[in-house]
């Protein structure tokens, strides 16, 4: 690896001023998608968000507020492709922004991303915990503490990522496909029938519905929600076989496919009910009926029984995906050795695996320490650990995406004028960089509703302060190393593949 300033190896000992590498060319264009797609979780976006959606947000505009976050995360995508054409690093957003933007600037993006993705894997652990419990108490009468699913989570999270992203990936691999599979099964069938008990609707896909109902900013935060986590291709570009082509066309097919999967899903769910039903069904107090009427009605009562579990494997996939994520974010800011402690510990690979184990372990400790305080504190493992960390996480990653298009456009300003073009590096993170600073805005507005039985909570009253906290603490490192550390703080966000290196 190496920096455009203060250069460092690719290989060697953190002693020497070197970098440990993770391991090359450990996995494709598709492993890449499946690891992006898993942080999206399919089956916890359409059965976790579109009840909600559908029952306290733009009602039958559900659908409609996909397309239109999928045509905006796709303006976003474009600035954030045409960057990763130039840069591939496993900091993603730290070194785009870092190179955008500065390095202070950078930093304290770095570390609102790795916040993010730190906070995801427990808020997983806490849906995944309530789908283990509910299941086997419905299907075979076991009454197991929530808690022993959560033990069992981060024991699969941590062994996953000690073993490398290839391993990870297979494993994803085989979850992503059946959840996927038994989502489309009960769509195609609802169209294949004619649709539902009225026939075909297309109100649901209307996009001027997606700004109506009980509160459409709602409704279009609960599906940029459903998104988070698509971004983190660029993460995987050191480990990855020609990064420079892949990541660009792994985020396009990430945010286009899983886009045109959730408007096709959610709409045939309306559909299958029908408009008025469906909401009926949302707002009772099984709002998964949404999705388990038109399954039992056009697939079989066993779907039924099956989507159950894939919800459980479902938020297993999400938060493993979560956990490489956080491990590599950890990672990244560890191996620039900014703390030398830092870079003996979490910035060291696996000698034999090329994973950030150590990292892995860090972040193993972390979610531990989260899942067991909200625990203490008496919280609802769904309601309250899912929930308000989940808000948190989304707050800090929404930060980060729309300061990234802004580096998009700062960046091209500066640097390789043969690439500039008025849509890709001007018009489309200019756009991108708005629309992700109102979908802040949406969060906000809304923070209260999404977190339902938990709106009067401390966390929640705290989150958007914690969110300004971190920023603050990366600003200040940053300007700290900057008049002490003048030759660290030049390190800070520079780290990327030497033979794929910033040009």
């Amino acid at each position: 690896m190496a920096v455009d300033e203060g250069v460092a190896p690719a290989t060697g000992t953190a002693d020497d001023g070197t970098v440990h590498r993770l391991k090359p060319n450990a996995v494709g264009l598709l492993g890449v998608v499946f690891m992006a797609v898993a942080t999206a979780a399919p089956i916890t976006a359409m059965t976790g968000n579109v009840p909600f959606m559908v029952s306290s947000g733009n009602g039958v505009g559900a659908p409609a507020s996909y397309l239109v976050a999928m045509v905006v995360l796709a303006i976003f995508a474009v600035g954030f492709t045409s960057m990763a054409k130039h840069i591939t690093s496993t900091g993603a957003f730290y070194g785009f922004i870092s190179y955008g933007l500065g390095r202070t600037v950078g930093l304290a993006s770095g570390l609102l991303a790795t916040f993010a993705y730190v906070v995801f894997e427990p808020a997983l652990i806490g849906i995944f915990s309530t789908f283990g419990t509910t299941t086997l108490s419905d299907q075979t009468g076991l009454d197991v503490p929530w808690w022993a699913f959560a033990a069992l989570m981060l024991a699969v999270n941590a062994t996953g990522t000690w073993f490398g992203v290839s391993v990870a990936e297979k494993l994803l691999v085989v979850l992503l496909a059946t959840e996927v599979t038994v989502l489309a099964a009960m769509a195609v069938s609802v169209a294949l029938h004619g649709g539902g008990p009225h026939g075909f609707t297309f109100a649901p896909v209307d996009p001027v519905n997606a700004f109506k109902g009980t509160s459409a900013g709602l409704g279009l935060f609960f599906a940029f929600w459903s998104w988070v986590g698509f971004e983190s291709t660029a993460m995987y570009g050191e480990e990855s076989r020609d990064p420079k082509r892949i990541i660009p066309k792994a985020t396009m097919i990430s945010v286009l496919g899983v886009g045109v999967f959730y408007v096709l899903v959610s709409w045939m769910a309306i559909t299958g009910n029908g408009e008025a039903e469906a909401v009926k069904a949302a707002s009772s107090a099984d709002p998964l009926s949404l999705f388990f009427g038109p399954t039992e009605r056009y697939v079989g009562h066993w779907a039924v029984d099956v989507m159950q579990w894939l919800m459980i494997t479902g938020s297993l996939a999400c938060g493993m995906a979560f956990h490489n994520c956080a491990a590599r974010y950890l990672y990244a800011l560890g191996r620039e050795g900014v703390l030398t402690s830092l870079k003996n510990t979490v910035g060291r690979t696996h000698a034999r695996h090329g994973s950030p184990h150590i990292a892995g372990l860090v972040q193993t400790a972390v979610s531990a320490v989260l899942v067991g305080a909200f625990w203490i504190a008496g919280k609802d493992p769904y309601t309250g650990t899912y929930v308000l960390l989940a808000i948190l996480g989304t707050m800090a990653i929404l930060v980060v995406q729309a300061v990234c298009s802004f580096a998009v456009l700062a960046y091209f300003r500066s640097h390789h004028p043969e690439s500039r073009h008025w849509f890709r590096t001007f018009t489309a993170p200019l756009l991108g960089g708005v629309a992700m600073l109102a979908v802040v805005v949406l969060l906000v507005s809304n923070m209260g509703a999404a977190a339902g039985p938990e709106s009067g909570s401390l966390v929640l009253k705290a989150t958007p302060w914690l969110v300004a906290l971190v920023a603050a603490t990366g600003v200040g490192c940053a300007q700290y190393l900057k008049r002490r550390s003048p030759e660290r703080y030049a390190l800070l966000g520079r780290t990327v593949l030497e033979e794929t290196k910033e040009r």
